[in-house]
């Protein structure tokens, strides 16, 4: 199942996608959205009678996180070497502020005080129930389901800050949706297309497998060093091709099986 936030009138409220999951390659004008009772979070899956074409409604961030978004740094080994860095013994963890995260199609509005704002594309793990100390074959029962994220970061700012709560927790640095996808398993995640695309060009291209550590292993570390909480999201890190967005740009982030986020830029 696909789960999403949007907005219709006023408050966002959650729904299913329908027909996405079915056909792949269904037409969006051929979607519908039917309204879930609450928060699927603390309440369950509980869909109503209510329904809507998935074209007339505005999806938001899926997510907005109660708590913490975990980042993992240097988790694929060509995007370490590109950026000069030596591959880690373990999972390496920074934090973004839920302030940081957009919905999909939402403009983000480049700071002033950096020149230098880098798209990453990445597959994204929501947390779904309280935990600690998760061992790696439990993980599957913590995890409510999987949405794409864009990792953004201030290269300059990651350079000359002694930490990274800049470079990576700027506003509008968390892009994410356009869903959260709720039937795969970890092993599904094992061996995904990452794709991006940066106004029409491919930028970056992998595949989960080539990640050197899994989902089991990111969030049973995670789980380790913080308790998770409900919505908590964990970025998973990106593939080779990093670079730079300029205001006016656009970029689509598709993880195969999940879908495709689009971000706009501007100054």
């Amino acid at each position: 199942m696909r789960i999403a936030r949007f907005v219709v009138d006023a408050e966002p409220q959650y729904g299913l996608v329908e027909g996405e999951a079915e056909n792949p390659q269904a037409d969006p004008e051929d979607l519908e959205v039917v309204v879930l009772h609450g928060d699927p979070f603390f309440q369950g899956i509980q869909p109503t009678s209510t329904r809507h074409r998935l074209a007339d409604v505005r999806l938001v961030a899926p997510i907005i996180p109660r708590s913490k978004i975990v980042g993992i740094g240097r988790n694929w080994a060509d995007h370490a070497s590109e950026l000069g860095n030596a591959v880690p013994d373990s999972p390496q963890f920074f934090l973004k502020p839920n302030t940081s995260v957009v919905g999909p199609g939402e403009p983000v509005t480049l700071p002033a005080w950096s020149e230098q704002i880098s798209y990453e594309a990445e597959l994204a793990v929501v947390i779904g129930t309280i935990c600690k100390d998760v061992p790696a074959e439990r993980v599957d029962d913590v995890v409510f389901g999987y949405t794409v994220g864009n990792d953004l970061t201030a290269r300059d700012a990651q350079k000359a800050d002694l930490q990274w709560a800049r470079a990576k927790g700027f506003d509008g640095a968390c892009p994410l949706g356009p869903w959260i996808e709720t039937g795969l398993t970890s092993a599904d995640t094992e061996d995904l297309g990452i794709k991006m695309e940066l106004d029409g060009a491919v930028v970056q291209d992998g595949r989960t497998s080539d990640m050197v550590f899994g989902v089991k292993e990111i969030v049973s570390a995670v789980s380790q060093a913080f308790t998770l909480l409900p919505g908590d999201v964990i970025l998973t890190g990106t593939p080779a091709g990093v670079g730079l967005v300029e205001g006016g740009q656009r970029t689509e982030a598709t993880v195969e099986g999940i879908g495709t986020l689009t971000t706009v830029f501007r100054r």
